[in-house]
């Protein structure tokens, strides 16, 4: 990694770079297995004096800077991150093991966030309140304070645009807590929003262990908000931690979301995204589409057409920008061969192949699609986080709407069908925080308000909804007779 243009093993705190208390980490290249560099292993103490720092920001010049100051320099972050979108996608494939294609996406779609948080920035307005005679009532919006940003290791680019930014542009002070398995573009990002003219401590980035520095960021009394992105468990901890201090989180966690392709599909629209939403990203995605309900009808067309589809995905390191990339990690390795193997049972309809070439150290596995898969079978049930994805068959609408709804999460659904009385219906009826009709993540749209319900969390990102959950709503009622 001797082309970076920034120190990895060092912390981000009060507009200073400087070495992290707690040590330094090594981060591995997950295409090859190998130690890729060393970071920074960030303590409770760097946390503390990140928070301070925040703290310092809020009563100094970004706490006094309007919000068309504040918009106008996300806008110059953004545009930044434009103009280094190639050495950002290179880090990210390099430090995620996504293929560079995806990679470069998710640079665009942090310049766009900054773009669309920055034109924002000025256009969050209270309202007036008819209320009693010889009163004027009126609202405000305003930021939390410090907020803190716990993101993880796999769209950390991406999440960082929807968290980040939404709180910056609302004008709170930020403590950004990156993925130790993915922390350089975070790092960059700092580095961009210093020459963009961020003032100092309006954003602070330690990277570090979850359980040291993400922990001690969730317990820390001066944090006014958390936002968390992440696994269900550790979700938990982190509400738990800010549940102490009386402190409003925003979980984003996991998912199990299913498409509904019924018999008067679109067969030629929906294979691109049956498949697509799944493999992106080696599967490590929340919102992964894993499980794909199909009518009787088209059952057996689909599965061939999805099969075959999946015999033609290529595994191999980032920089191939092939189909799909490797895991993130031996223990996710381990993870989903270990679901693989509780689908010894089930039909294989399709899998892809590892390139012949692939580095023996890299964290590979072969996209695995199951046909025929029972909706209570684990493969149906658990979020696996890898290219593992089901075909559960159904007969009519009522049953697929119970199968569809049958799992703890509720992150996102998607109904293939050019019925529209059955589109209204089942857009109401889906136990999800999206539905998409004939379409899968439109996108990915930063305008559109994204979460989740049951396990897969609370509150709000993106779009306008971001930017109210990260501010205060303030009453103001003058009597003046």
């Amino acid at each position: 990694m001797n082309s970076l243009w920034f120190d990895p093993t060092e912390i981000f705190v009060g507009g200073v770079w400087r070495q992290a208390e707690g040590g330094k980490l090594s981060l591995e290249n997950p295409s090859t297995g190998a130690k890729m560099c060393e970071i920074a292993r960030g303590s409770a103490a760097d946390i503390d004096a990140a928070v301070h720092a925040a703290e310092g920001a809020l009563t100094g010049d970004w706490g006094r800077m309007s919000a068309l100051e504040r918009g106008r320099i996300l806008t110059r972050i953004g545009q930044l991150v434009l103009t280094r979108a190639e050495e950002l996608a290179a880090l990210e494939a390099a430090d995620v093991g996504k293929p560079l294609t995806q990679a470069r996406n998710d640079a665009i779609a942090l310049a766009r966030y900054l773009e669309f948080y920055g034109g924002a920035a000025d256009k969050i307005h209270g309202e007036t309140i008819p209320y009693l005679d010889g009163y004027t009532v009126y609202t405000l919006r305003e930021p939390h304070g410090v907020t803190g940003h716990i993101v993880p290791w796999n769209y950390p680019m991406q999440i960082i645009g929807r968290s980040v930014g939404a709180a910056l542009a609302m004008g709170n002070a930020c403590v950004l807590k990156p993925a130790e398995e993915a922390c350089l573009t975070a790092l960059a990002f700092a580095r961009l929003a210093e020459e963009a003219g961020l003032p100092a401590g309006a954003l602070n980035v330690v990277p570090g262990l979850g359980a040291e520095a993400g922990a001690a960021l969730s317990a820390h009394p001066g944090v006014q908000h958390i936002s968390f992105t992440g696994s269900v468990p550790v979700g938990g901890l982190v509400q738990a931690a800010a549940a102490q201090n009386v402190v409003p989180v925003t979980l984003e966690l996991g998912g199990k979301s299913p498409q509904l392709v019924f018999d008067d599909a679109d067969l030629d629209a929906a294979l691109p995204f049956l498949v697509g939403a799944c493999i992106q990203n080696a599967g490590q995605t929340c919102s992964a589409s894993s499980r794909v309900l199909v009518q009787r009808g088209v059952y057996d067309q689909v599965v061939a057409r999805m099969g075959e589809a999946y015999r033609a995905l290529r595994v191999g390191p980032a920089d191939a920008d092939l189909n799909v990339g490797p895991l993130i990690s031996a223990r996710q390795k381990e993870i989903v061969t270990g679901y693989l193997a509780q689908g010894g049972d089930l039909t294989v309809a399709g899998q892809g192949v590892i390139m012949d070439d692939a580095p023996e150290g890299g964290h590979y596995v072969a996209p695995t699609l199951f046909s025929d898969v029972p909706p209570d079978h684990p493969l149906a049930q658990n979020e696996i986080f890898g290219p593992v994805q089901v075909v559960i068959p159904f007969d009519t609408e009522e049953e697929a709407v119970t199968i569809a709804n049958g799992t703890d999460f509720g992150l996102v659904a998607s109904v293939w069908s050019e019925n529209g009385a059955r589109q209204m219906r089942l857009a109401k009826r889906l136990r999800a925080g999206q539905v998409f009709i004939n379409n899968y993540g439109a996108g990915g749209g930063v305008e559109l308000p994204f979460g989740g319900v049951g396990k897969s969390g609370h509150g709000r990102e993106k779009g306008f909804e971001a930017l109210y959950g990260f501010s205060v709503l303030k009453t103001v009622a003058a009597k003046h007779g």
